[in-house]
């Protein structure tokens, strides 16, 4: 089932139905996993560099989810890094003070040799990022992130395209953590979306995968097009298992972000209530919550040594909880709190996993007596 049959069905429809063998008398419900690195002559696709048909699969689900077409590569920075291949030598970048450590890095490296030049803005401040846009050179993209990693800022998206339309620049959107069940940033005109499709759309820590989305409209198809020149002549193709794993993990990417969800929601009153917890920091929806410590960065790494359900693990996104203090890693932003723990909320009963984090903030932080 194609992403543009699917064009009526609803995100929760679609996750399930789209991207299925056709309808036909015996035919297998799920796509099979086709592996191969040679095709027949004269047919298409030439060779296994170009194309793969359980990639096309995973492709049409996302592409239906999101409202456009897809493109799948071997990780989100892979994805991110194709994007980033469109900007002229010694262009401008407009880039978030904080977001996922990759692109940051990835912009650190390429600042670094002259290849392009960042300003970073708070990107929940639409006058800071109009500002970036009418400062200096012309900017050639915009990178937007809503929420923010692991700080949970929150853009006006429809404001930041719009903002940089005016300015003549195109639109990035690095959806992993929303994911399209709670918005569609090509809806409010972003040119291109990326997903960390490792995180929520495969959903259980078994995958590396990305996935860049471009509107149906005659930009888009030109984006689409470059990204996919960039995919085969740099290798960046992911593989088709992989590709079936996430497409399997997708299948229940709406009842995974609901249920998660809800659970964060009944955490995060209860953690602002926790005397070991200076802050936290949670949008009113979506499945991350990131928490301050008060004692500082041993008492956090302490809580995170102290749980026994939730997984210390610097990823995100599967039905396992999983939580982590972002600056133990040195590529992190150095204005991420020392002591900010990002907790990715999954799918276990929500009083078990209350239980075990109240336990771990008690240990690692006791009251008085």
């Amino acid at each position: 089932m194609s992403a543009s049959e699917a064009t009526g069905w609803s995100r929760e429809t679609a996750a399930v139905a789209a991207g299925r063998p056709a309808r036909e008398p015996g035919a297998p419900v799920n796509p099979p996993v086709t592996l191969t690195s040679t095709y027949v002559a004269e047919g298409d696709p030439v060779y296994a560099r170009t194309g793969n048909p359980t990639w096309t699969a995973f492709e049409e689900a996302v592409g239906a989810l999101e409202g456009g077409r897809a493109l799948s590569f071997a990780s989100g920075l892979a994805a991110i890094s194709a994007v980033l291949s469109q900007v002229p030598h010694g262009g401008v970048v407009v880039a978030p003070h904080h977001a996922y450590s990759g692109t940051t890095g990835l912009l650190d490296d390429l600042a670094g040799t002259g290849a392009v030049h960042v300003r970073r803005v708070d990107i929940a401040d639409l006058q800071e990022v109009r500002r970036a846009l009418a400062t200096g050179p012309a900017v050639d993209l915009v990178i937007a992130e809503s929420p923010t990693n692991p700080m949970l800022e929150v853009a006006d998206l429809p404001g930041v395209v719009d903002a940089a339309h005016a300015a003549g620049a195109p639109v990035m959107v690095d959806n992993t953590f929303a994911t399209p069940m709670r918005q569609r940033p090509l809806e409010v005109g972003a040119d291109v979306v990326v997903h960390s499709a490792t995180k929520y759309l495969s959903g259980h820590s078994d995958v590396l995968l990305g996935v860049a989305i471009t509107p149906d409209s005659a930009q888009g198809r030109t984006w689409h097009e470059r990204l996919g020149s960039h995919r085969i002549s740099r290798g960046a193709i992911p593989g088709p298992m992989e590709a079936w794993l996430a497409l399997r993990g997708l299948r229940t990417l709406a009842l995974r972000v609901e249920r998660s969800e809800a659970s964060a929601a009944v955490l995060a009153p209860r953690l602002r209530e926790h005397a070991a917890v200076a802050r936290v920091r949670y949008p009113g929806w979506g499945s991350i919550v990131s928490i301050e410590i008060v004692t500082g960065v041993e008492a956090a790494e302490r809580v995170c040594a102290a749980t026994r359900l939730w997984l210390h693990a610097t990823s995100l996104g599967g039905v396992e909880s999983q939580i982590e203090r972002r600056r133990r890693h040195e590529a992190e932003v150095h204005t991420v709190p020392e002591t900010l723990l990002r907790l990715s909320v999954g799918i276990e009963a929500v009083d078990d996993l209350w239980a075990d984090l109240s336990a771990a903030l008690d240990e690692a932080v006791p009251g008085p007596g």
